[in-house]
């Protein structure tokens, strides 16, 4: 109650409402049962309105009579049928809903009464047929409504019929179809119905089946029992079953596909075993012709039949509610999609719409209405229709009849104009029907001229204003209702003019442009600039920040701040304020270096050249006057100038040919345009090309060689580069003889990158001289050899060891060895050096550590040893060809190592000539060597290299001018070495006759201020 109420209120608070659905009935299928008490069922119907619909009903377009204690009662708008009665009550239903404003009628809504009687008949006569002959058994539904489902029980319950390849129970008929019986198909057969609506389920009588004693029924062809229609329609959205079966012997196989070829979408399901075919979401598409063939071996039958697709109708443009006044005309559009096509009809306040009259027209489903009534008024409908269903569209039309009035369309109070300019006062009361309307300023009637007119509309126009023109205006309105009028002030503003002149302007790419915009205007109006670049407005702020406004309060100029190519184009400034508006457009002109060439095209290649052209691009506004080409190969550093003829290109021309390129090598070509501004980005690259091949003409630098085993002469050169090869198929020709020969042996090496070749001959004499040359070659030919250059063949191994080898110990971790060096060379050898291998007494022999010496030397400092060690050393020979034989092992102890502590307590003492040092004498370890004397280190604080004086003494004068800083460090020398260093000493420029100082024994600080000085000064007169 309390929603009903508000919703009341909330209607009455809109105004008149025309009667709307907010529900609407559906249709219904009852289940009817026989021993159900209660048989009743409710229709829905709601609508809302102001003032509230009442409501009727339709049944088959018969009203339902309202009668006191009727089957038929009617609460709210919902309609109520009690005590169902499948013969009567089963139909068509429609709601109507009325009020003041007309009557609307609900879609169709069914009621079908599903129910399921029982079989009339209590037995059935026997089935007699012979082993292999088909057979048929009738079903023969009781009278019902709603879908069934059929099965069959096979002599008793549960047992029932299988379906197979040779048994097939049809949904459509229910009869069991037995493609070839059998003896064990001899049984009674009962056939069960079930109503899938009220789930009720009825059996009949059974059927006997029985074989015939008259022989066995031979081969047949198949004969289809279950044909599908020959045009089946099937609507959108739905699944759909079809059904072929076939009796014959052998077992008929049953298969489908469409005539035309097309295959089955992967969503059809194909049931050979029961001959269903199945496609669910039945779609346009698959409408068409659908084939069934039944084939055994003795032969085969067809049935054909083809599936239409339908859809309801479905509205696609509906009419709307509509106000109108008295004489004017009305066109309503109702268009629905349906297959096949719908018709049309419309409805006025529930009732056929009756186009007696010319004025009243409905074309293809378009309703017109011309000279409008108020007996117009009320409630149509559009119903779009097919076989297959029916749609409703509403609408309301509205005539309406009143006298003029301004109430929601005032005139403005003020009207800005600009001088000698034009204005548009609109006049747009409200009347029906339209009326006359006039002018008036101030108090006369207001006259028409060529520069003051009244619109068909009733609106004022006033062009080419002058000051005069001010003043108060009043819009009359007049029908045979009534008079109203509606004034407004129209004031007349000073134009507003763009003072800048339109131009064009000319800048380089880089620079920074002002585009004035300045302006005159009537200074008690507001004025706005907006500026756009090519028609498309500028976002300060955004852009990249190119663009600035830098104008004042009457001005709008802008600045374009490090101008670039793509800023070129019109700039129009537009000035506007609330009485008028004004534009001016300015070309701007970037010049800048030229785009990059086009259509770059390499033809015409020889073995070094080639012919290269282009296309010009843009000049950006700046003449170009040279082009130059680069180009590009896998063996070159990035783009690299090439070498043309002509060699200068100018600005004309537009193509040149590239020389001194290498044969059989590819290449990219770009080319660059430069003008005045500048040279612009290069072309995209050409299509890589190669140039043609010819004979080589590089040898291999550096060939030499020598080594390698015995009997074998080594030649070794440095490969030719790939782009220097001229061509496929390169490879090296290696001729040599020996010293004095006169004819040459040639051996090819086929590898390209390949870097030596080895010739192998018993013959050859260890270290012999040859010539020889390398020569190059490839697929057109051999190129030239290169100069002739001797190298020897391999020569023997040393065959002799060093003798008299000595070894004696120079330090703690130094030995210096000696030997007998053999003879440098011979006619079968050479020595090029010894290799020494050496290990101590707890290290293995096969670990030794390996030394070489180069040339004939004849000593040799191992060096890296342990202090107290003892070493055992051998050495040999060694060339090309391998090592000689092992000399005598020796053996030596390298010294104690030298002392570890440091010297300590060092003073020094300082006067303007010399500097006397002091420290305490160092003792050894008991296992290191004994102190023979010192080294004393010193440098200036700005030299690199220091001196060195020697001394056996714990004392040392150094004759050193003392106006400079100096560094020194002391050692102990020993017979293992040298020892530990003191600390640094710091001893500092002396300004002082005399000076004194320590040496630091601590390195927690810095040495400058750990130095303890103490200077005595003393005056000498």
């Amino acid at each position: 109650m309390q929603i009903a109420f508000s919703l009341a209120k909330k209607l009455s608070i809109l105004g008149p409402l025309r009667p709307v659905f907010t529900k609407q009935p559906g249709s219904i299928v009852f289940p009817l049962h026989l021993n159900e008490p209660s048989r009743e069922v409710t229709f829905s119907c709601e609508a809302q309105g102001h003032p509230p619909p009442s409501y009727r009903w339709k049944m088959n377009d018969s009203f339902i009579p309202p009668q006191p204690g009727s089957r038929y009662s009617i609460s709210g708008g919902n309609l109520r049928i009690s005590q169902l009665n499948k013969e009567e009550d089963a139909g068509i239903y429609q709601c109507l809903a009325s009020n003041s404003f007309g009557t609307i009628l609900s879609r169709e809504a069914s009621l079908h009464i599903a129910y399921l009687e029982e079989f009339k008949t209590q037995r059935r006569s026997p089935v007699s047929v012979r082993e292999g002959q088909g057979v048929v058994l009738l079903c023969g539904p009781p009278a019902h409504m709603g879908e069934l489902t059929f099965s069959w029980i096979f002599n008793e319950y549960p047992s029932f019929v299988k379906q197979d390849t040779r048994r097939f129970v049809s949904q459509k008929t229910g009869n069991l179809y037995i493609a070839k019986v059998e003896p064990s198909d001899v049984g009674n057969y009962t056939c069960v119905v079930t109503n899938t609506v009220t789930q009720s389920r009825v059996q009949g009588p059974p059927t006997p089946l029985v074989l015939r004693s008259d022989g066995i029924m031979g081969e047949y062809e198949p004969k289809i029992e279950i044909q599908f229609p020959d045009v089946l329609a099937v609507a959108k959205g739905l699944t759909v079953k079809l059904e072929c079966f076939a009796l014959g012997n052998p077992v008929p196989s049953i298969t489908w596909r469409r005539p035309d070829g097309v295959p089955f979408p992967r969503k059809v399901d194909v049931n050979k075993s029961t001959g269903v075919l199945e496609i669910p979401y039945f779609q346009q598409e698959d409408a068409g012709a659908f084939e069934c063939m039944a084939e055994n071996s003795r032969g085969k039958n067809t049935v054909k039949g083809r599936l239409s697709f339908y859809a309801p109708p479905h509205l696609v443009e509906k009419p709307q509610d509509v106000q109108k006044a008295i004489d004017e005309s009305l066109l309503w559009e109702c268009k629905a999609s349906a297959k096949p096509k719908p018709s049309y009809r419309w409805l006025k306040n529930g009732e056929p719409l009756e186009s007696f009259e010319d004025r009243i027209q409905v074309v293809n489903g378009a309703l017109s209405i011309s000279s409008l009534t108020l007996s117009d008024t009320g409630m149509y409908q559009c119903i779009a229709e097919n076989r297959h269903g029916r749609v409703f569209a509403n609408a309301e039309l509205r005539v309406i009849a009143v006298a003029p009035d301004f109430s929601n369309s005032v005139l403005k109070a003020q009207t800005l104009a600009r001088q000698g300019g034009d204005v548009l006062i609109e006049c747009r009361p409200r009347m029906s029907p339209r009326g006359m309307i006039s002018w008036r300023k101030g108090k006369e009637a207001l006259r028409e001229s060529h520069r003051v007119s009244v619109l068909d509309n009733g609106s004022l126009r006033i062009s080419n204003i002058t000051k005069l023109d001010a003043g108060l205006y009043t819009c009359v309105a007049r029908n045979q209702f009534g008079v109203a009028s509606s004034a407004g002030t129209l004031v007349v503003k000073e134009p507003t003019i763009i003072t800048s002149k339109a131009t064009q302007l000319d800048v380089t790419v880089g620079e920074s442009v002002v585009i004035p915009c300045q302006v005159s205007r009537d200074p008690t109006l507001d004025v706005r600039f907006t500026w756009f670049f090519n028609e498309q407005l500028i976002n300060f702020g955004s852009h990249g920040g190119y663009f600035e406004k830098v104008g004042g309060a009457s001005a709008g100029d802008i600045m374009i701040r490090n101008i670039q190519l793509r800023h070129a184009g019109r700039y129009t400034c537009a000035v506007q304020t609330k009485v008028d508006s004004a534009s001016i457009a300015t070309d701007v002109v970037v010049r800048g270096p030229p785009d990059p060439p086009l259509d770059i095209k390499v033809d015409e290649v020889t073995e070094t050249t080639s012919f290269v052209s282009w296309s010009p691009g843009p000049d950006n506004h700046s003449p170009v006057f040279a082009y130059n080409i680069q180009i590009r190969s896998p063996f070159s550093l990035g783009w690299q100038a090439a070498k043309t003829v002509p060699a200068s290109l100018g600005g004309q021309q537009l193509s040149a040919r590239v020389v001194e390129l290498s044969p059989w090598v590819e290449y990219e070509f770009r080319v660059l345009a430069t003008n005045s501004v500048g040279t612009g980005e290069p072309s995209k690259p050409s299509q890589k090309i190669r140039t043609k091949d010819t004979l080589p003409r590089t040898t291999p630098a550096r060939v030499s060689g020598g080594g390698g085993s015995r009997s074998e002469l080594v030649i070794t050169w440095e490969p030719v580069p790939e782009e220097l090869q001229c061509g496929p198929g390169f490879g090296y020709v290696v001729a040599f003889r020996p010293l004095g020969g006169q004819s040459w042996m040639q051996a090819a090496v086929t590898s390209p990158d390949a870097s030596r070749y080895i010739f192998k001959n018993e013959s050859i004499p260890p270290f012999s001289p040859f010539h020889v040359k390398v020569g190059v070659y490839n697929n057109k030919g051999e190129g030239p050899f290169g100069s002739v250059t001797t190298i020897y063949s391999a020569e023997e191994e040393p065959s002799r060891a060093p003798s008299r080898v000595r070894a004696k110990s120079l330090s703690a971790s130094e030995v210096e060895v000696s030997w007998k060096p053999l003879p440098w060379s011979t006619s079968r050898t050479r020595i090029m050096g010894y290799e020494l291998r050496y290990w101590s007494t707890k290290d293995r022999p096969d670990t030794a550590s390996v030394m070489r010496t180069v040339g004939n030397r004849t000593s040799a400092v191992i060096r890296g040893l342990d202090p107290s060690s003892t070493y055992y050393i051998k050495l040999k020979a060694y060339n090309s060809a391998g090592v000689g034989p092992d000399s005598a092992v020796v053996n030596v102890t390298t010294k104690r190592p030298p002392p570890s502590q440091s010297p300590v307590k060092v003073m020094w003492n300082a006067t303007d000539s010399k500097l006397i040092l002091k420290w305490d004498h160092v003792k050894a370890l008991e296992n290191e060597s004994e102190v023979m004397g010192y080294k004393v280190m010193y440098k200036q604080s700005r030299q690199s290299r220091p001196s060195v004086v020697e001394t056996n003494s714990t004392s040392l004068e150094l004759s050193l001018p003392v106006d400079e800083d100096y560094i020194i460090q002391i050692k102990p020398v020993s017979e293992g070495g040298e020892g530990s260093s003191s600390k640094q000493i710091t001893i500092p420029r002396i300004a002082v006759a005399h000076a004194i100082g320590f040496a630091p024994e601590r390195r927690a600080l810095p040495v400058l201020v750990t130095l303890s000085l103490y200077c005595t000064v003393r005056t000498f007169l």
